[in-house]
C-alpha cells in the first residue's frame, strides 16, 4: 500500500516535469546535458531523458511487484536522481543563452553568415594589398604591405578555423 502510493507520487512528478519541460523537450544541446550515470541516453534533448526516467519508473512498478528490495531502492534513489536533474535543468534554462531553445539553428546560421561576410572582406583587403604591393617602389613601403598581408593571411586563416568550427556544430544540431 505504502509503496503504492510512492509510485504514484513519483508518477505525478514525472507528469508535473514532463509539463515543465514542454516548451524545450524538443531542443538538443551541443553538448550532453548529464553525466552517462545519470541518462544513459546519447540524446540530448530534455524529452529523451524524461523517456527514460519513465523508463525507470516502470522498471521501479515491475521491481516492487517482485518484491526484489535492493532493486526497488537502488531504482529509487536514481530516479529520484533523474528527476532532480531534469529539474534543475528546466529551471535553470532561461540562464542559458547559448542553449536557449528559440534560435538554436538560427544563432549558429547567423554566426556562419557573419563569419563568411569577414571572410569576403578579408579576401578583399588581401587582394587589395597585394595589388598596392605590385605598385610600390620602395623598400619601406613593401616591407609594410608585406606585414600587413601577412597580419590579414592570419586572420583569414582563424575566421576559417571558426566557419569549420560552426559548420561543425550546425551539422551536429541537424542531424
Amino acid at each position: 500500500m505504502r509503496s503504492a502510493l510512492l509510485l504514484q507520487a513519483l508518477e505525478q512528478k514525472l507528469d508535473e516535469l514532463a509539463r515543465h519541460i514542454a516548451p524545450q523537450a524538443k531542443h538538443a544541446t551541443v553538448s550532453p546535458r548529464f553525466d552517462r550515470h545519470l541518462f544513459h541516453t546519447r540524446r540530448t534533448t530534455m524529452d529523451a531523458c524524461l523517456q527514460e526516467a519513465q523508463r525507470s519508473l516502470s522498471a521501479l512498478r515491475h521491481a516492487v511487484d517482485a518484491r526484489q528490495i535492493e532493486q526497488v531502492a537502488w531504482l529509487a534513489e536514481h530516479l529520484e536522481a533523474q528527476i532532480a536533474a531534469l529539474s534543475r535543468e528546466a529551471a535553470s534554462w532561461s540562464l542559458r543563452e547559448w542553449d536557449s531553445p528559440a534560435p538554436g539553428i538560427q544563432k549558429w546560421q547567423r554566426k556562419r553568415l557573419q563569419h563568411q561576410q569577414f571572410e569576403q572582406r578579408l579576401m578583399a583587403m588581401k587582394r587589395e594589398r597585394e595589388v598596392r604591393l605590385a605598385k610600390v617602389d620602395t623598400f619601406v613601403e613593401q616591407q609594410q604591405l608585406h606585414k600587413e598581408i601577412t597580419a590579414l593571411e592570419g586572420r583569414l586563416r582563424r575566421c576559417r578555423e571558426a566557419l569549420e568550427n560552426i559548420e561543425r556544430v550546425l551539422a551536429r544540431l541537424t542531424r
